[in-house]
């Protein structure tokens, strides 16, 4: 019985091993920081706020978060100029809107919600692979609240929110190549 189990180990063994060596020679390139790129650095220029309703400062807090971004989830250095990497933008959206209506008690339509959205535009230029960057890509989600509540009491959790997706989409496009 021994035998046989020892049989088993060593098989499962080879198996590995030949499981593992043929994903070394097929130029599968994966880190565990989530960027498969060979690039070092990283140029995050400023996006600018073109939104009609937005906040002052949305552009400057969108590009500060997107450098956080980068810099925790990649090996990549967040320099100024001259990088590997560059990226650049304009916020183009940002508004909200009725959605859920509900009968209100005269026979009218009442929304019961309302939705914050955030849409931009990216461009992203690969120095080391061309073939990988893009110009005017649109990135946008959105976030709902209930209207019994002040977007102003909400704004920045809905803001947040939003930004965090857009954050791993604009990751997953430029430097995990999804």
């Amino acid at each position: 019985m021994n035998l046989k189990n020892n049989f088993t180990k060593a098989l499962l063994s080879i198996s590995f091993l030949l499981l593992a060596g043929s994903f070394s020679g097929c130029g599968f390139k994966y880190s565990f920081t989530g960027a498969s790129t060979s690039a070092k650095s990283i140029q995050i220029d400023q996006f600018f706020n073109n939104t009609d309703l937005g906040p002052a400062n949305l552009g400057q807090t969108f590009t500060n978060k997107l450098k956080d971004y980068y810099q925790q989830n990649s090996s990549l250095k967040v320099v100024p100029d001259n990088a590997e990497l560059q990226i650049d933008g304009t916020l183009t959206t940002y508004s909200v809107t009725n959605i859920a209506p509900v009968a209100g008690a005269d026979n009218t339509s009442v929304a019961a919600q309302s939705r914050l959205t955030i849409g931009l535009t990216a461009n992203y230029i690969d120095n080391n692979e061309p073939k990988n960057s893009f110009k005017n890509r649109s990135f946008s989600f959105y976030a709902d609240f209930d209207n019994s509540q002040n977007l102003s009491n909400v704004q920045e959790e809905l803001e947040k929110k939003i930004f965090d997706q857009i954050l791993i989409d604009i990751f997953n496009a430029t430097v995990a190549n999804w």
